[in-house]
């Protein structure tokens, strides 16, 4: 029996928790509420813990500075009554010294004059009629200030001087009080130690209230950006009216809609014109196949060399181009930094299309270098000439050259050129300006928006300019920066 008890009350101490597992959980605990506070709650609690310590600090620095002058004032007082008496005893004798000089007041507490063999021989009311030091702690010089810990009655402080008479070296001692010192110095401690709850209480609410208030303006801009969907990017938030930090916020917030409103629609048009543009080769090539399936006899070297592999080649490069774009959206567009030489790239380029086409072409071509991508560079060139050689009368003209630290590109043509409110809209994808651009001039609107988004990348500039004979000049400027 004795041991089954003893083995249950093991089995208890063993079912006991330490405290030092219990403590960590409370903690946490305890964290966590924290953290589940709102703004407002922890900005009024940070608020009044740095105002209570800003208080105690304060009012402690204060209350000592208050104590230390006033025990000044007390020291000077005596000081002063000391220098007068001893002025006294030097031009009068001890028994002719004036009343006034004995006479005490708010500092001035205790007055003794005390003769060569010890004895208190003047005295004021109150004071006592034995040395309140003594005398031996004083010489002819004047000490003021012993502090009241030193004096056997612990309620004053003492200042004293030695004087030599005709009748002897006579001692003054003169006692400030402290304890009305101490007593206003406990006075206003306690007025702070009342004050401050108050004025940490009024500091909270303050802060609570005006961070509320301010989150107010935050909690609508939330509301309204988790309304806003993406088949309504046209809502903007609410911009309060005072001109703070949540207002620019609110600003920003709108200026990131409008812009992600903006490239939404750039999207939405850019992949309604890319399906346009494939469903033309497509279309093409699917029924070129349909009707080489219903008559084979029909498949011969001429649809698939006239028709059907022009079709493909024409929408190899549109998904090429497509992709490149992609690429120049997502800013992963990679560029090699090598020595780039713009002259004899473009050289390249104008033999080749002397070749392919019976357009003129002329080059005035200065050795250029620069660091970029040989092949993203190349491209701009062909895309420049192949669009100049498309629209051209008779004639296309290359330029390279230097000019203030930057390379300089020209390709121009003798064609209808482009209208001053249409430069900027021709780098856009997929846009014809007239008929003189359609598709059966075989460009798929991409060529100039490849230029555009490469030179970009390469931090230049494109721009265009009337030809001096009539036409078009597309002026490309890249920076040279030095070959290592």
């Amino acid at each position: 029996m004795s041991c089954g008890v003893l083995s249950r009350c093991e089995d208890r101490q063993n079912q006991i928790v330490p405290l030092s597992a219990i403590w960590p959980l409370r903690r946490d605990e305890s964290s966590l509420r924290l953290a589940n506070l709102g703004v407002p709650a922890r900005s009024a609690a940070v608020s009044a813990i740095v105002v209570l310590v800003a208080l105690a600090l304060a009012g402690a620095i204060l209350d000592a500075i208050l104590y230390r002058s006033l025990l000044d004032a007390v020291d000077d007082a005596t000081a002063a009554r000391v220098r007068n008496i001893v002025e006294e005893l030097r031009s009068e004798p001890p028994g002719g010294l004036d009343s006034a000089l004995l006479d005490t007041d708010q500092h001035v507490v205790a007055v003794q004059l005390i003769a060569p063999d010890g004895k208190v021989i003047s005295r004021s009311g109150l004071a006592p009629d034995t040395a309140l030091i003594p005398v031996t702690r004083f010489d002819l010089n004047l000490r003021r200030g012993i502090p009241d810990d030193e004096v056997p009655t612990d309620n004053m402080r003492i200042s004293g001087q030695r004087v030599n008479t005709a009748t002897g070296e006579y001692t003054v001692l003169v006692g400030g009080g402290s304890e009305a010192v101490e007593a206003t110095a406990r006075a206003v401690a306690l007025l702070f130690a009342c004050g401050a709850p108050i004025i940490v209480a009024v500091a909270a609410a303050a802060s609570y209230w005006l961070v509320r208030r301010s989150l107010r303006s935050v909690d609508a801009i939330r509301s309204r950006v988790a309304d806003i969907s993406a088949s309504d990017l046209a809502e903007r938030v609410p911009v309060p009216t005072s001109r703070d930090e949540i207002s620019a916020l609110a600003v920003t917030m709108n200026e990131m809609l409008a812009r992600i409103e903006a490239g939404h629609r750039t999207q939405q048009r850019f992949v309604s014109d890319a399906s346009h543009e494939l469903r033309s080769p497509l279309a093409t090539i699917i029924s070129g196949l349909e009707v080489a399936e219903a008559h084979p006899e029909l498949l011969d070297a001429e649809l698939a060399v006239g028709t059907l592999l022009p079709e493909a080649h024409r929408m190899r490069v549109l998904i090429e181009d497509l992709l490149l774009l992609a690429r120049t959206d997502e800013q992963s567009l990679v560029l090699r930094k090598d020595e780039v030489r713009l002259d004899e790239l473009a050289e390249v380029e104008a033999a080749r299309v002397r070749r392919d086409t019976g357009c003129a072409i002329y080059t005035d071509l200065s050795p250029t270098r620069l660091i970029g991508d040989p092949a993203a560079v190349g491209r701009i060139i062909r895309n420049l000439v192949e669009n100049a050689v498309r629209h051209a009368k008779s004639r296309v003209d290359i330029h390279s050259g230097s000019r203030e630290g930057s390379a300089v590109l020209t390709v121009s043509d003798d064609g209808p050129g482009i209208a001053a409110a249409d430069r900027a809209r021709v780098f856009e994808r997929f846009v014809r300006l007239d008929t003189d651009r359609a598709r059966s001039g075989g460009g798929t609107g991409l060529g100039l928006a490849i230029v555009a988004e490469v030179v970009a990348a390469h931090g230049g500039t494109v721009t265009i300019d009337d030809r001096p004979d009539g036409g078009t000049a597309m002026i490309v400027t890249l920076p040279q920066r030095p070959c290592r």
